[in-house]
């Protein structure tokens, strides 16, 4: 499909994987001001993100002894466990060779080199060349790249079926008043109506998505709701890590959700979600993360409401029936570098109506 809205980069997406892996020093090989919003929000969670800053000279004559010397200043610097070097369109068209720059630069820390650019119609590409590096470094193993692998495939499908890759082009909407689907959503859980409150999210955008469980779970305990989180024990250690974090945190507040998939598989894990909302039969289902990843069939005949933090995946949701979507916005910013919950605004409309 040719989408005429912007996607995300595959740059970005190589960055954020490189971070996954426990990479402490990320070198973007190209102009000081590709990926500069991204770069910084991944220094708000810890790793280091620096740029060789190739200007016009470089263009013609190449990078690469630039690109050797800051590798040692990060190496000098900040004494880093990995490394990893991220292309740029302008590494990839002049030709670069980033793993004789890393070969030739003597430095000691293990580091990885990622051709990539962002000339890809799917950020997917990113992820793929960062994890193809680090299974070839042993950073993981050959079956952990295939899982990725898998996992990349089926979020991809989901956002080309249902996401906000399902069209050319959709228009951008902040969703649903948060006051009035709250109002909807307690109102049929003091009815004593059934119901279900899935997490279906990716990766840490779970620290604040989950906060709309956790304050349905406050304002009414003793409702007939089951919880269903996506928080088993798998994928790479940043994952792992903040499964395990939001766990604990639930405990604390009271809530133990039944668990149905690891934080890399929202994607994948639409139909298991979707049979556990079968067998339960509920009257109501609220759906937080990556909603539309639960086929609409799944849901037929149930009252849905929906958060996700994408303006432009209201109307995908509207399109397979969810009665109510409201938009976490700027959710991904407010949860990089956490390791604790963070309300939501719907979380906190929901409390508002004790």
């Amino acid at each position: 499909m040719q989408y005429i809205q912007p996607r995300p980069s595959s740059i970005v997406a190589a960055l954020y994987t490189a971070r996954d892996l426990g990479v402490d020093v990320a070198v973007l090989h190209g102009p000081s001001g590709c990926s500069f919003k991204h770069a910084r929000l991944l220094e708000e969670d810890g790793m280091r993100v620096l740029t060789t800053s190739l200007a016009d000279n470089e263009f013609i004559f190449g990078g690469q002894e630039t690109l050797e010397k800051v590798l040692r200043y990060a190496e000098e610097t900040f004494h880093p466990s990995r490394m990893a070097v991220v292309g740029t369109c302008v590494s990839m068209i002049i030709g670069e060779d980033m793993h004789a720059a890393v070969a030739d630069s003597g430095i000691t820390t293990p580091t990885i080199a990622v051709d990539i650019h962002a000339g890809f119609r799917e950020n997917i590409d990113g992820v793929i060349a960062t994890l193809r590096e680090a299974a070839d470094a042993g950073w993981i193993s050959p079956e952990e790249l295939s899982r990725q692998q898998f996992l990349l495939a089926k979020a991809n499908e989901v956002e080309r079926l249902r996401g906000a890759a399902c069209k050319p082009y959709i228009e951008p909407s902040r969703g649903d008043l948060k006051h009035t689907v709250a109002g909807r959503l307690l109102a049929l859980a003091r009815e004593g109506k059934r119901g279900v409150a899935v997490m279906n999210a990716k990766k840490e955008t779970a620290y604040m998505f989950v906060d709309a469980l956790i304050a349905l779970h406050e304002v009414c305990p003793d409702a007939e709701i089951t919880y269903i989180a996506n928080l088993e024990d798998r994928g790479l250690p940043k994952n792992r890590r903040d499964a395990r974090i939001i766990r604990e945190s639930l405990e604390e507040h009271g809530l133990v959700p039944k668990l149905l998939g690891a934080l890399d598989e929202y994607g994948a894990n639409g139909d298991a979600v979707g049979d556990r909302i079968r067998e339960i039969r509920p009257d109501f289902a609220l759906l937080v993360g990556v909603p539309h990843a639960v086929p609409p069939e799944y849901t037929e005949g149930i009252e849905v409401f929906s958060v996700t933090n994408g303006p432009r995946q209201v109307e995908p949701l509207r399109d397979i029936g969810h009665a109510h979507v409201v938009v976490e916005i700027d959710l991904h910013p407010k949860t990089l570098g956490v390791r604790h919950i963070v309300e939501s605004e719907f979380g906190a409309v929901v409390r508002s109506m004790r």
